[in-house]
């Protein structure tokens, strides 16, 4: 009974230490986060609750009425760059994040 304790002990260990990893992976930038979940078997996604992970890790620390974070952006024809901070202030910016594919 001791050694089945043990066995299960450890196996719980390695499954939060597996999770702390996951979870310190879906804090990076996402290319380095796609390329580091692509090398993961599928299997591996039945063992620890990737959405509630993914929720956590991607939820930010911004609360309604705190200012946008500032970020640069090259211009379409990629002979300048754009940053949210030079409009703050001088007319209303509306952000649109998504896909038009």
């Amino acid at each position: 009974m001791r050694r089945f304790r043990a066995i299960v002990l450890s196996l719980l260990v390695l499954w939060l230490l597996f999770l702390g990893a996951i979870y310190f992976t879906m804090r990076q930038p996402p290319e380095r986060f796609a390329s580091a979940i692509a090398k993961l078997p599928g299997p591996a996604f039945m063992l620890f609750p990737f959405e509630t992970l993914w929720l956590r890790a991607r939820a930010g620390s911004l609360k309604v009425g705190d200012p946008a974070p500032d970020f640069h952006l090259r211009t379409l024809d990629k002979t300048a760059e754009v940053s949210l901070s030079s409009f703050r202030g001088s007319k209303p910016v509306v952000l649109i994040f998504g896909s038009y594919t």
